[in-house]
């Protein structure tokens, strides 16, 4: 992603009151993705040290949402070392305040539309079964995308040494044209 992007304001103007820009992290940012994500009770909260240090290495497959300046939302992502074609979400998240606005598959848009560019093709993620919410994010990505959707089994409640719950394994693509409008 060049800079920052309005995804409110056209023809990526200058924002004005109201408009979420959803642009990369800075390392500054950390504090604030751990608080969204620590917030957002839903999320495995990593350590403070890991967003800061996602802001600073892996910036360039993750992005923030802001709303008036003020972080409301972010995706953390990886390009996937055994197969560079595919971009791994890590965690989505949106704070309760600017929920309800579409704000999980806006900066999934962004992300992904900028990641093509460097031959990403493939959007996979991990979902709990009882993730209702994510689910249908992701799904309605994979449908205004226009592309397939496959969910397959990937950890199961035995694989993790701590009562975590099975999480599902979600691939998208290919990913060929960002969505129009």
């Amino acid at each position: 992603m060049s800079g920052k992007r309005s995804s409110s304001a056209a023809g990526g103007g200058k924002a004005t009151a109201g408009d979420v820009v959803i642009e990369h992290p800075a390392k500054s940012d950390g504090a604030a993705l751990w608080r969204i994500a620590r917030d957002s009770q839903k999320l495995d909260l990593n350590s403070s040290y890991a967003y800061l240090l996602w802001c600073q290495d892996f910036a360039d497959t993750s992005v923030i949402a802001r709303l008036d300046g003020l972080p409301v939302g972010f995706i953390i992502g990886y390009r996937k070392q055994s197969a560079s074609d595919t971009a791994v979400v890590w965690q989505v998240a949106v704070d309760a305040a600017a929920r309800g606005r579409g704000l999980g598959g806006r900066m999934l848009d962004s992300m992904y539309a900028d990641l093509l560019d460097t031959g990403v093709r493939y959007l996979e993620t991990t979902i709990t079964p009882d993730n209702e919410a994510s689910i249908a994010v992701f799904s309605s990505f994979a449908d205004r995308w226009q592309t397939r959707l496959v969910r397959s089994d990937l950890f199961t409640v035995d694989d993790f040494p701590d009562g975590h719950e099975q999480e599902d394994l979600y691939r998208i693509g290919p990913l060929e044209t960002p969505p129009t409008g």
